[in-house]
């Protein structure tokens, strides 16, 4: 509510306001200290050819400002403008996601998958590993060869092993 009624009073007739700032002269110098005035009345009194050279126009300094030109372009900024637009090509819309994704993935870059993919793609290797092999898996989601294969070699979900009681009698034996 504050916030409503700060900028209100900010936005109020800005037009105006701002027409009076650019009509107004310019603001004058800050005024010196009287010593500093003393020391600089003095020096220019001691030395006038010094005033001389303040207010005088010096041709050759301007003819040479004249003769220089310089041209110039960033090469870095052209080479940032190609490198922030990425291609629509390298990325893809993710296959799963789950309910009220919070983590704001619109889309995934190509030879990466989210989280939530890669729980897939695991669980359903467990499942069919013949159906899910590692070249279905590289195909559907733009992965390379040899990080699905490591992906499904190197990953595994969890195993829940429940023991009988004849396997924990067994197993007291020995």
């Amino acid at each position: 509510m504050g916030s409503n009624l700060v900028r209100a009073f900010k936005n109020f007739n800005v037009e105006s306001r701002a027409h009076r700032l650019i009509g107004k002269d310019k603001p004058s110098a800050a005024p010196l200290h009287p010593a500093t005035k003393d020391a600089v009345q003095a020096a220019l009194a001691n030395h006038p050819e010094v005033q001389d050279k303040i207010y005088k126009k010096d041709d050759q300094l301007l003819s040479r400002l004249k003769e220089v030109y310089v041209d110039s372009t960033d090469p870095l900024k052209q080479a940032k403008a190609r490198a922030t637009l990425p291609n629509q090509e390298d990325f893809r819309l993710p296959k799963h996601m789950m309910r009220n994704e919070t983590f704001g993935v619109d889309d995934i870059p190509k030879g990466k998958i989210s989280i939530v993919e890669a729980l897939t793609i695991i669980s359903s290797h467990k499942k069919t590993p013949e159906t899910w092999t590692a070249e279905k898996v590289a195909g559907e989601y733009s992965l390379a060869l040899k990080d699905a294969k490591a992906l499904l070699e190197f990953f595994t979900p969890f195993d829940i092993k429940i023991v009988a009681k004849t396997d924990k009698e067994t197993i007291a034996e020995k």
